[in-house]
């Protein structure tokens, strides 16, 4: 149990069990799970004594008190009295995933965010952003200065750090964390990131943090000298599978779930996103996914706040986002790469890799309408059937988005939206993720159309490890005819990555932004044109031929609106029949303040009846109309 504390946060009843815990002024309970060892001790680094033996407990834990230890202290396990290791669940690794780990104290922030409650899941517009390449410095602290931007200019309520689990070297996206439990040294370490999720609270903004779950990285990945972590059962894309489901998996499922409760009382994370679930597997009775949600949801509800959590998955799998109760694993939202697919596709005309099975109107306003484009149907990149309904589910149960970090990244150029199609075709995808009733994702930059490529990098000490990923990227391109022209390795590649506004001289750097702002700002002040509880508030017509997709948003305390997304190249001439009514202009994309030409311009008010209403809409047009009734 915690001890007493005269702060106002509420009392919690969890508390870490595992690694270096503070439990008096100068003594350090040190507790690990080792069941393949013979002996187990604690070393100590300030001054060079032999180690500290740990008493082996059930199950295979190993634990000890040990006198007179501080935070700031560095220590190193030490295995079978040879083999020296950091702690598994180490809080910092202030030297990497090869040095020790360091004894902190988790009370001794000073929090300011008592009031904070976190956002329901409806109120997210998340933006995504790599803490490396968002500021030129690199780091948590950096991204604080920010902050005034991202929610005064921007808009958005949310920002998603892609992960912060220490990786090798100090430039990498993340998904090669080796520490789950110590945030990144080169961004600031444990402090700097409290520090950061403390300013966002102040400033109303909520933090999502990006989780792996699925894989270790591969350098510094030490905990197969410990116990049965991983199995030859599975494999993954980055290697053998965690050990879920087999003998002495439940050590394994409690750290894992340990890890994601932790963050989010010991630095009040507010929301989840569990990478790519498809990489988890497990065929146990109630599976990792459904028991990780109900710890989650469980502490989040002692801590009188809301902690959804958000999936990755391949699967269109409905199963996700289900309820417990209908045999779901009861999570909150999951990504929707369909809906990424059908936009794109629509905008930039691809068609190979995975891309190939997407490209017609329709399908986005599937995504739209249903969340899932394939649900059981034939897939042609997959060369199966793929996916089942998501009739029922509620539209802010998916996350969408125009890009994000793995759409961007993995294509071989690392070539963003805006080195792919003309400018007023970023500003139809805009319209299409923030008017969605689904729940957006901005990736950073995009709201004013950076240019700068983000590519894939790494910073990993074994040459053979570098070389293995060079060779696995080109493989990974082949299926789209691309060819990786930057090394992931070499340090340019990150420079590279690196966010450049130029708001003082670049127009349309500020019209994109404008235009976003706008968007965002619809969103929020009426909401027939935000989150969408049901799908039946929502009616779309497709018109193929000139590539116009028409959607009816509609609700109970607000008129009724429409918008009209242009996906045409050139001007065109439509009658359209749907939907009846009189309306008035809210929005065009076409005039000056949003960068456009106004050379063609939306009727101010326009009456549809049965025998239709002709326009006439130039390239690329996004239009809001609102009713007069």
């Amino acid at each position: 149990m915690p001890r007493k504390r005269s702060t106002p946060e509420p009392q919690l009843e969890w508390e870490l069990d595992l690694g270096a815990t503070l439990v008096g002024p100068s003594t350090v309970r040190f507790r690990v799970w080792a069941p393949q060892v013979n002996s187990l001790g604690v070393r100590l680094l300030d001054n060079h004594a032999k180690a500290h033996p740990l008493t082996q407990r059930e199950h295979g834990y190993w634990e000890g008190n040990v006198s007179p230890v501080s935070a700031g202290t560095r220590y190193r396990f030490i295995l079978n009295d040879a083999l020296e290791r950091p702690d598994p669940v180490s809080r910092f690794q202030p030297e990497g995933v090869h040095g020790p780990s360091e004894v902190c104290d988790p009370r001794a922030f000073q929090w300011t965010d008592h009031q904070w409650k976190g956002l329901s899941l409806d109120q997210f517009i998340i933006y995504e952003l790599h803490t490396g390449t968002f500021t030129s410095e690199g780091t948590f602290d950096a991204i604080i200065s920010r902050l005034s931007y991202l929610r005064d200019e921007v808009g958005v309520t949310a920002i998603e750090l892609m992960p912060v689990a220490q990786f090798p070297g100090t430039r990498n996206w993340g998904y090669d964390g080796a520490y789950l439990f110590a945030p990144q040294a080169s961004y600031g370490g444990p402090e700097s990131l409290k520090r950061l999720v403390n300013a966002c609270h102040a400033h109303g903004l909520a933090v999502v943090l990006d989780v792996v779950y699925n894989h270790l990285g591969p350098e510094g990945n030490y905990l197969g000298d410990f116990g049965p972590y991983f199995t030859n059962r599975y494999s993954t894309a980055w290697g053998p599978g965690m050990n879920f489901d087999g003998r002495d998996s439940d050590a394994v499922r409690h750290f894992v779930i340990s890890n994601a409760v932790y963050w989010i009382t010991e630095y009040h994370i507010d929301a989840l996103r569990l990478d790519a679930i498809h990489g988890i597997f497990d065929f146990s009775a109630k599976h990792l996914l459904q028991e990780l949600g109900e710890a989650v949801h469980h502490a989040a509800k002692h801590l009188g706040r809301q902690v959804p959590i958000i999936a990755e998955s391949d699967l269109n799998d409905s199963r996700v986002i289900s309820p417990s109760h209908k045999s779901g694993y009861g999570l909150d939202a999951q990504w929707n790469d369909d809906f990424h697919h059908a936009l794109h596709c629509l905008l930039t005309k691809e068609t190979r890799g995975y891309y190939q099975d997407f490209g017609k109107l329709d399908q986005l306003a599937t995504a739209l309408e249903t969340g899932f484009v394939f649900s059981g149907q034939y897939c042609q990149f997959r060369r199966r059937r793929h996916g089942n309904s998501s009739k029922g589910t509620k539209p802010t149960q998916f996350v969408v988005y125009a890009q994000n970090h793995d759409q961007i990244g993995n294509r071989a150029q690392g070539d963003r939206l805006s080195t792919l199609v003309p400018f007023p075709a970023l500003k139809v995808a805009a319209a299409g993720v923030l008017l969605s009733p689904n729940t957006p994702l901005l990736f950073m930059g995009e709201e004013y159309g950076e240019t700068q490529p983000f590519l894939y990098f790494i910073d990993h000490g074994d040459p053979g490890l570098i070389e293995a990923v060079r060779q696995g990227r080109k493989a990974e391109f082949a299926s789209f005819g691309w060819q990786e022209t930057s090394d992931p390795y070499n340090h340019e590649t990150i420079e590279r990555s690196r966010l450049a506004p130029n708001f003082e001289t670049n127009q349309r750097h500020r019209a994109l932004l404008n235009w976003h702002h706008t968007l965002i700002g619809l969103r929020k002040s009426n909401p027939v044109l935000g989150p969408a509880k049901t799908a039946s508030t929502m009616k779309t017509w497709s018109y193929p031929k000139p590539q116009i997709l028409i959607i009816q948003r509609e609700g109970r305390s607000s008129p009724p609106a429409f918008i009209l997304l242009g996906f045409n190249k050139e001007a065109t001439t439509l009658t359209i029949k749907k939907p009846l009514g009189n309306w008035q202009l809210c929005l065009d994309s076409n005039t000056q303040a949003y960068g456009g030409q106004e050379d063609l311009v939306a009727p101010p008010f326009l009456s549809i009846s049965r025998t239709g209403a002709s326009l006439k809409i130039p390239p690329y047009a996004v239009w809001v109309y609102a009713s007069q009734e």
